[in-house]
């Protein structure tokens, strides 16, 4: 009986350390999957709150067999292979204060929208009359895209489409929509030191004084979703061509001067196009003192992808205003196109001679390279550049 007690208190404790061992070899395979995801510069994936795979992800706490291990792991390789390369930058340049907000967001929801694959999110926000707003774009923009990605599948069954038509373009321009119009409602409830509801001291012009611009650009595998609201910019270089996927919101721009008009409003010409001589966009998140002639509605693109197409820019008007489209995408085209690219785990070994600077990625240093020329040309704004290479992603 003792020596029956003995064997089975010795399969256990094998049984104990065979799990101990599974359990420590899947953290380790999760955190050699979490390393290599850094080197690439692509912060970790998150996922919609209470998804499964959120759980599976960590590694931790774990019972489950050795298949349904390697399951996950296959999983959460599958998800980090299809996030994108970029490189950005944001300086102040020629201007006193720092007002550009750039936001990425890559994996940030898995939506029945686009099949359950994961959404990657790329913003800028040209902040103005403080940096407060742009701050707020920064941080609350792709948590409202969520939430109303959320509410679609809520309202409309699993949101699921096999085809990518025109009911799919309407829920998607919904989403965009009703983000921005609560982004603009977050914006005018929040003081610039922070306060919600302006439960706070300061001085009422700091509460309805301040605005942002918006471009932000939704990356799936077949499409590219833009959605923009004042004058940074979008643009897509494809086979050797830049394509705009964004158009300025400029006072006078035709219809923008109607609509304006017919709000009541006035565009008057004080270096440049100004509404009410103030703001030189017509559309933009925040100014409160504007509304409702600045209204913050954005125009929203989509565009197929190709295998032709070679980046993504992302930026504000302080890059625009000195270089074209063409020319922002001939040298990104350039630097992203150069003979033998370091391995993409081999760490920040690309140099700019120019700078003497290393950085982790041709997107980087194309960002960079933009950046410094934007500079040379006599940029007097705050400049932020995303670029996004669409051959590697």
């Amino acid at each position: 009986m003792t020596e029956v007690c003995r064997r089975k208190s010795n399969d256990n404790e094998d049984d104990s350390a065979a799990k101990c061992r599974e359990r420590r070899r899947r953290r380790i395979e999760m955190r050699r999957l979490a390393a290599i995801s850094t080197t690439r510069g692509s912060p970790q994936p998150t996922y919609a709150k209470g998804s499964k795979e959120k759980s599976q992800a960590t590694g931790e706490g774990s019972s489950s067999s050795t298949s349904e291990g390697k399951r996950i792991v296959e999983t959460v390789s599958e998800i980090q292979t299809v996030e994108p390369v970029f490189g950005s930058m944001s300086v102040s340049g020629r201007s006193r204060e720092m007002e550009d907000a750039i936001s990425v967001r890559t994996s940030f929801c898995l939506p029945g929208i686009n099949r359950r694959r994961p959404l990657h999110l790329f913003g800028v926000y040209d902040g103005h009359g403080g940096y407060h707003v742009a701050a707020l774009c920064r941080e609350k923009m792709h948590v409202l895209i969520e939430e109303e990605l959320e509410r679609v599948e809520s309202t409309c069954g699993s949101g699921e489409s096999g085809e990518f038509g025109a009911e799919w373009e309407e829920m998607w321009r919904g989403v965009m929509k009703r983000s921005y119009e609560r982004m603009d409602e977050v914006a005018m409830s929040t003081c610039a030191c922070g306060s919600e509801g302006f439960q706070c001291e300061c001085r009422p012009t700091q509460m309805i004084l301040g605005g942002s611009t918006a471009v932000v650009a939704v990356l799936t595998p077949e499409h590219i979703i833009v959605a923009n609201c004042g004058d940074s910019r979008a643009v897509l270089s494809r086979g050797g061509r830049a394509i705009p996927l964004s158009v300025d919101h400029k006072p006078d721009r035709q219809d923008e001067l109607a609509r304006i008009e017919a709000a009541g409003g006035r565009v008057i010409y004080l270096d440049g196009a100004r509404v009410e001589g103030i703001l030189a966009m017509s559309r933009a998140i925040g100014d409160e003192y504007l509304k409702p002639f600045v209204i913050p509605e954005p125009e929203i693109t989509f565009t197929k992808r190709e295998s032709v197409d070679d980046c993504l820019l992302l930026a504000s008007d302080g890059l625009w205003d000195v270089l074209s489209g063409d020319l922002a995408c001939k040298v990104a085209r350039q630097c992203l196109r150069e003979e033998n690219p370091p391995p993409v785990n081999a760490g920040p070994q690309i140099k700019d001679e120019g700078a003497g600077a290393l950085y982790p990625s041709r997107s980087m240093l194309a960002a960079a390279l933009l950046t410094r020329l934007a500079l040379g040309r006599r940029s007097c704004d705050n400049i932020s550049v995303i670029v996004v290479d669409l051959k590697s992603s």
